[in-house]
């Protein structure tokens, strides 16, 4: 049923054979602008889905804060268009700590890997510490592999999401695959109690339009 209602929405032509579907605002990621745009909610659909993570959140004492995505982005993967993502780091500027990502249709798996440059800090700690476990080995040549079966959930947090680079191999799409990945605010926008900068101001209506769950 939740693909059926996915597939009820057009679907538009993204990077390296996928198709996505965009619920959130208007980004230039590059320039770091952003904008409300034609924002007007997370699918209708959408709203189960994050009461029952929050519902499990609640239930445990090491999972986090309480999850708030502005953003929605559903990616269409199959394998007669050679879809895949590349190795890569998420945005940190507007997004937070939390990816969170509902696996449909088909399974697949989610590669992390560590790159051959010190681009990002904390790299070469990393490796030492994988090395530890696994002598001998290259950074260049090692990979974690995920599976993440039909309907799983996963959650890229810590040195997964800002350490390691992730990706979607073109192997590893066999049938069709829709992953629904929700995005939470990073603490430059995060709204507190209090005197808020512009950036709050803005990541406080974000999360009234997006709690509305108004977008049909």
């Amino acid at each position: 049923m939740l693909v059926e209602e996915i597939d009820k929405q057009a679907w538009v032509l993204s990077q390296s054979g996928r198709r996505k579907q965009d619920y959130g605002p208007k980004v230039n990621f590059k320039r770091q602008k952003v904008q409300i745009g034609g924002f007007d909610g997370l699918p209708a659909y959408s709203r189960f889905l994050i009461t029952r993570y929050n519902d499990l959140i609640k239930e445990s004492k090491s999972l986090r804060p309480e999850f708030l995505p502005v953003e929605l982005c559903n990616l269409e993967y199959k394998s007669d268009r050679g879809a895949c993502i590349v190795p890569h780091y998420d945005d940190s500027w507007l997004w937070g700590d939390r990816l969170v990502t509902v696996n449909l249709s088909g399974a697949t798996y989610l590669t992390f890997t560590l790159p051959t440059a010190d681009v990002v800090d904390g790299i070469k700690h990393e490796f030492q510490r994988v090395q530890s476990c696994v002598p001998n080995v290259s950074r260049g040549s090692f990979c974690v592999r995920v599976l993440l079966d039909r309907r799983s959930l996963v959650v890229v947090s810590g040195p997964a999401r800002y350490i390691w680079q992730h990706e979607i191999r073109r192997s590893d799409i066999p049938i069709r695959r829709i992953a629904m990945t929700f995005r939470e605010l990073s603490s430059t926008f995060s709204p507190e109690s209090g005197n808020m900068t512009d950036e709050q101001k803005f990541g406080k209506k974000l999360l009234e339009i997006a709690s509305t769950y108004a977008h049909m």
